[in-house]
Parts: structure tokens; sequence; C-alpha cells
């Protein structure tokens, strides 16, 4: 189902927010290009892929981002937090490999309001913490007008402001920004649109 609603984008600072799907990273760099500054990356190092930041040039100068490989989660939250809390990154993305108990989405929570600085957990589907402020589901969709997969869905399927829905974005490379997109059957003079 798809939502006309406004998209409440970009993610609100100084509060934590999660992200879910095969787009999740896509959606963490384009995140990471509208929060401007520089960018913390935190994963566990036995993590079998790597982040290249040169792969993130399409979103954001690549030197803007550390990478922080950790030995595992506990490690992993304990970089988070130090950052989140001293407030110098704008954005800190944390990879979740296991649940947060409410304790450590709380703590994070509490590090990213002290420091003024926004948290991104890429977290594997069904993984969340209730202290999260919003949680998203992203996603590639086929695009059959370019033949590519730079559409995404975005469905927020948690957010304790209480806006709901999905939409389609397309990233602007040239501009750096963000389009909402009608999907194909429901754009103006298409069948299906009413128009």
């Amino acid at each position: 189902m798809f939502y006309a609603s406004p998209l409440p984008f970009p993610l609100r600072v100084a509060r934590m927010h999660e992200v879910c799907g095969p787009g999740a990273v896509t959606f963490a760099a384009i995140v990471a290009a509208k929060a401007g500054g520089t960018v913390l990356w935190v994963r566990e190092g036995w993590l079998p892929e790597a982040l290249h930041p040169p792969g993130l040039a399409a979103f954001l100068d690549p030197a803007r981002v550390l990478v922080a490989r950790t030995d595992n989660q506990t490690d992993s939250l304990a970089v988070a937090e130090e950052a989140l809390k001293d407030g110098v990154v704008s954005l800190v993305v944390i990879e979740i490999t296991r649940p947060l108990d409410l304790r450590e989405g709380r703590r994070l929570q509490l590090a990213a309001k002290a420091g003024g600085a926004m948290g991104l957990c890429l977290i594997p589907e069904g993984m969340g913490s209730n202290a999260t402020e919003t949680r998203w589901r992203a996603a590639p969709v086929f695009d059959p007008e370019h033949g590519d997969s730079t559409l995404m869905r975005w469905e927020i399927i948690k957010n304790k402001s209480g806006t709901f829905g999905a939409w389609h974005v397309r990233w602007d490379e040239q501009a750096h920004r963000l389009h909402v997109v009608s999907p194909v059957g429901e754009r103006p003079g298409s069948a299906g649109s009413g128009a």
C-alpha cells in the first residue's frame, strides 16, 4: 500500500532511529548525506561484508565517514554510546546483530539526546528496540521506466510521533536530494490513477 502523507524525513536529531530490509545501507547513506558533518559507522569486525566508504560517494564525501570495527556487539554499543554522548559526530550508524534490550536501547537514546547527535541502527528484520524514535523498512523497487533498482520503497513501521506510511523515493545524485515518487499505477495520467 502507498500513502500520500508527507514523508517524515530528514530524521530528527538527538534521537535514535532504526532501519531494516535490503535497502538499509542505502537508507543509512541518504541519512548520512542529509545529516552533514562527520559520520561514525560502527560494525563488528567478524561480519563477512566490509563497508567501503568510497562506495558511498554517490551520497556523501567518503572522507566524512569514520569506520569503527569492534570485537562484538557489546563493544559496538559502547563505542556508539560514547560517540553519541560526545556530540562530535553528527550521525552514528551502528549495525546490530542481536536484539537490543530496553536498557541498551534507552542508553543509546539518552546518549543521542545528551550529545545532540543522531543515531541509526541497521537491524535485522523483526529486531527492534522499544526505545527507538522511528523504525523504517527500506527495499529497492524495480522501476520499469528506468530499468534499474534506484527506486526505493521506504515504510515507517514505528514512530513515537505518530506518522506511519510508505513512500517510493529516489536519490538524485547530482542535486543530492531525495525525491518522493508516485508508484507507476498512481502517476498522473496513468491508468488506475483516476486522473
